[in-house]
């Protein structure tokens, strides 16, 4: 085990967990979200694969959990029949029996692509399907994913405050941003190795230095411009849904300029292509709601708005790349081009032989970690097969169908945005994710969700029995 200086972190939100608890410590185990390439340790002997600070604060959260008081019966309540909590806990058992037993079924079977490490360096090669040391990280990191949704839904349905998700979001949100900034600002100015190289301690290549058309691209806690725009989109989702339930929300307006900007400023043509599909979802899923039911005055003007200030964004965005070198040169950098070079066409390969893992292991997949391709559902299908995917996707359908208590506004807003930054997520990793997992802030927003709805249920049916 290699001790790295981010191990201090970890120790310090070890720390501060078990002094306040897993609901008060909510807003600081969301603070480590942020920090995707902070190492608590690394693993030489596991072919130096990486633990991350927010690993540790996910087990903490847990732990914290199993051993309270009626600590296992409370996590087993999560998972009850007509609860997302059930679709997790099947899919984590499948998850656990494909990726222990297919690698060694169908070994020799197929070929496929898989990350290899040399020299702590991570590369992509081909090579016949074999269990490796990459299923049991893979693994680790879905099963983090399970008891993260596990230990927040579970606090959250039993102490199921909206303000509390508001404060652990803000918190999230302003970390993010700051290290965003930190890292433009420093590498300007020739520090970046004195403040911001002790956070970016895990074994993974750390693109500080790309640039796109002179641009240096914003990468803050994260690896890579491509993270930090996936975090971003979430978070904008989220902050864009509360701010038009709650327009007059300081906190709403302030946070939503904030994930904004970052999300612009951060250079990843896959955050940007997510963004335009997730707000072309968004709009329609917005418009069928209100179709549903009888369109308010306010409605109407968003609605209206909306498409005026997407239009004129769309007119100037094609004027400035009609007029404007640098900005036609950042475009074409950025999104029109991208497919065509020498990465677009690996991502290719990637997904397709992906697909064909998946029908060369009869459509059982080949395992978590046995796999990489460059989009979720092909990721999901070749390790996973039918029925992880099934799985996955029941968990997500229930997820998308909580109910939201009506007599509680602010609790319901909370609820339908963190609906909508799943989405956010969600759609960016059908573009561009090489594995199932979709990363311990997506299943904390979605256990955020899933506990203050359950939460709100059980507080209605235990006022309607004391009458």
């Amino acid at each position: 085990m290699e001790i790295v200086l981010s191990s201090g972190l970890a120790l310090i939100l070890v720390l501060i967990l078990l002094v306040k608890g897993p609901y008060r410590g909510a807003p600081w185990f969301l603070a480590a979200t942020p920090f995707g390439a902070a190492a608590a340790f690394n693993l030489p002997a596991a072919g130096g694969a990486s633990i991350l600070v927010t690993d540790i604060a996910a087990m903490t959260m847990f732990a914290l959990v199993l051993t309270s008081r009626e600590g296992l019966s409370r996590l087993a309540g999560t998972a009850r029949f007509g609860q997302p909590g059930l679709a997790m806990f099947l899919l984590a058992l499948f998850a656990i029996i494909a990726t222990m037993l297919f690698p060694t079924v169908f070994k020799g079977q197929t070929e496929v692509f898989s990350i290899a490490r040399i020299n702590n360096e991570s590369g992509i090669v081909s090579l016949p399907l074999r269990p490796s040391t990459g299923n049991l990280t893979q693994l680790f990191r879905m099963m983090l994913g399970v008891i993260t949704f596990f230990a927040v839904a579970t606090v959250f349905r039993l102490r199921p405050e909206a303000g509390m998700v508001l404060k652990a979001l803000a918190v999230a949100t302003v970390v993010h941003v700051t290290l965003g900034w930190l890292d433009v600002i420093t590498y300007f100015l020739g520090i970046h190795e004195l403040l911001l190289d002790p956070i970016r301690s895990a074994n993974y290549a750390i693109l500080v230095d790309h640039r796109m058309v002179g641009l240096k691209r914003m990468i803050g806690g994260f690896p890579e411009a491509s993270s930090f725009g996936f975090f971003t989109i979430g978070l904008f989702a989220f902050w864009l849904q509360y701010w038009l339930l709650t327009p007059r929300s300081r906190l709403a307006t302030v946070c939503l300029i904030l994930t904004g900007i970052a999300l612009v400023r951060s250079t990843s043509s896959a955050a940007y292509v997510s963004t335009i599909l997730f707000l072309a979802t968004f709009a329609m899923i917005s418009v069928a709601m209100h179709l549903r039911s009888s369109i308010t005055r306010r409605g109407a003007k968003i609605a209206g708005g909306s498409v005026v200030a997407l239009w004129m964004v769309a007119l100037a965005l094609f004027a400035a790349y009609e007029l404007l070198q640098p900005v036609s040169d950042f475009l074409d950098r950025a999104l029109f081009n991208k497919l065509d070079g020498a990465s677009g066409k690996e991502r290719g390969n990637w997904n397709s032989q992906a697909f064909r893992n998946f029908l060369d292991t009869y459509m059982m997949g080949a395992g978590l970690g046995s796999v990489r391709a460059s989009n979720w559902l092909l990721a999901t299908m070749a390790s996973l097969g039918v029925v992880g995917t099934g799985l996955f996707l029941w968990f997500m359908y229930n997820i998308a169908r909580l109910p939201r208590p009506e007599n509680d506004a602010q609790r319901a807003s909370v609820i339908r945005s963190l609906k909508a930054a799943c989405l956010a997520f969600f759609l960016s990793s059908m573009l561009t994710s090489a594995t199932p997992d979709l990363g311990v802030i997506f299943f904390a927003l979605a256990g955020f969700a899933a506990g203050l709805s359950r939460g709100a249920v059980v507080e209605s049916r235990q006022e309607g029995s004391a009458y």
